[in-house]
């Protein structure tokens, strides 16, 4: 039996303000499977990323999501997560309500809201507001949203970005467990033991000269 990629990408090219930023990019994700996405600033890791969530058109090639183009509709975003830039929190809201909100929101989630702030060491501070929080604490709740919901693939851009070492060995664990419950995963990273520790398939990404 033949399993569907999550996502199957090919000859991808992408040019911004007249300079080419992706060319003859090809990237295919199965259930199950982490990829990681690497290379230097500027090779067009965010980009890649933006066009597989259907943010960002290509000039050519094509890319299959789930097996349909990726959109950026309702549809499309129940079965997508991704975090990148950090998000624009709700006032008044503290850790725990933005994380029910996303959990009522989605109905069913991979995981309670206290199992979420227990994996994301976020129990002491699930009374307060993101915004009073560490960079690497408000990183840990923007990948705490992502994850609380159901999902079949994740896009990430940099999640290590503000976590310190311990953390980032916590994150792997996670993502292999979210892999091994039949997600995929392509994540955007500098983060080669990330990477590792998460058993990724590397994709190196070469800066257009």
């Amino acid at each position: 039996m033949t399993v569907e990629p999550t996502i199957a990408a090919h000859d991808i090219q992408v040019d911004l303000g007249g300079q080419a930023v992706l060319r003859e990019v090809d990237l295919t994700a199965a259930p199950g499977e982490i990829v990681a996405v690497i290379g230097e600033n500027g090779a067009g890791k965010s980009t890649l990323l933006r066009c597989l969530a259907g943010l960002e058109t290509p000039a050519t090639g094509r890319i299959l999501v789930l097996g349909d183009p990726p959109t950026d509709t309702a549809t499309f975003w129940r079965e997508v997560a991704l975090t990148g830039d950090e998000p624009a929190w709700y006032p008044g809201l503290s850790v725990q309500e933005h994380l029910e909100l996303v959990t009522t929101t989605h109905r069913d989630g991979r995981m309670d809201v206290g199992a979420a702030l227990a994996a994301f060491d976020l129990g002491g501070r699930a009374d307060l507001h993101p915004l009073t929080l560490s960079t690497g604490q408000r990183q840990r709740v923007s990948l705490a949203t992502a994850l609380v919901r159901p999902s079949r693939l994740l896009l990430l851009d940099e999640p290590e970005r503000g976590l310190d070492t311990a953390f980032r060995d916590r994150l792997a664990d996670i993502l292999r467990e979210y892999a091994v419950r039949g997600g995929a995963v392509v994540m955007a990273t500098h983060d080669l033991g990330l990477a590792e520790a998460c058993g990724a398939r590397l994709v190196r990404l070469e800066a257009v000269r």
